[in-house]
C-alpha cells in the first residue's frame, strides 16, 4: 500500500495576538472550548470586518473545534459575515409586519440611492445591503439596523436621510 504524505498547517499565524488574547478570555469564561465559537468568529469579524477561509480555520485550529461544525455557527448567525462587507451593512427587516408597513418602498428608495440591490456593496465599499428574516421591531415597523443601531417608523425618505447622514459622517456605527 503507498503511503499517502499529509500536511498539516498551523492556521493559528492568520490571527493577531490581540484576536487570539480575545478569543482565549472568551473561551476561559465559557464551559468549553466549543462553547466560545460565535463569540470568537465576533472577535475577528470585529477586527477585520469579515470572517475569511484562513480565519475560519484558524479558529477552528484555536478552539480545537472541527471546521465543519463552526462554518455551521458562522452561516447560521446572519450577523457573521463570510464574504468582505461594506462599512455600514443595513440590514432591511423582510418580516410580514415589515412588508405590511411599507418595507418594498423603503428597499425601493435605498436601492435607488445607492444603486445597489440586496447582497451587494457599493463601488465605494461604504454600504452593504442585506435583508433580515425579523430585527424584533413589529410594532415599530418597517425597521433597518445599521452596526449596532436600529432605525424604526421608516419612511424611503427617512431611510435615505441616515444613509446620507452616514456618508457624511465617514466613520463606522458600532
Amino acid at each position: 500500500m503507498e503511503k499517502i504524505n499529509t500536511t498539516v498547517i498551523d492556521y493559528q499565524h492568520y490571527l493577531t495576538a490581540p484576536e487570539i488574547a480575545a478569543i482565549e478570555h472568551e473561551a476561559s469564561i465559557m464551559e468549553t472550548r466549543e462553547a466560545a465559537g460565535i463569540e470568537a468568529l465576533k472577535v475577528v469579524q470585529a477586527h477585520r470586518g469579515w470572517i475569511s477561509d484562513e480565519s475560519l480555520f484558524a479558529i477552528s485550529d484555536l478552539l480545537s473545534v472541527p471546521i465543519a461544525q463552526l462554518e455551521g455557527v458562522a452561516t447560521f448567525y446572519n450577523l457573521i459575515y463570510r464574504q468582505p462587507v461594506g462599512q455600514y451593512v443595513i440590514h432591511l427587516c423582510d418580516s410580514i409586519a415589515c412588508h405590511l408597513t411599507g418595507a418594498d418602498s423603503v428597499f425601493v428608495a435605498i436601492k435607488q440611492y445607492l444603486n445597489i440591490d440586496y447582497g451587494q456593496t457599493t463601488t465605494d465599499g461604504k454600504f452593504t445591503l442585506l435583508s433580515n428574516a425579523c430585527l424584533g421591531g413589529c410594532d415599530k415597523a418597517p425597521v433597518m439596523m445599521i452596526g449596532i443601531e436600529h432605525y424604526q417608523h421608516l419612511s424611503p425618505e427617512s431611510a435615505v436621510d441616515i444613509l446620507q447622514q452616514l456618508a457624511a459622517k465617514g466613520e463606522v456605527n458600532g
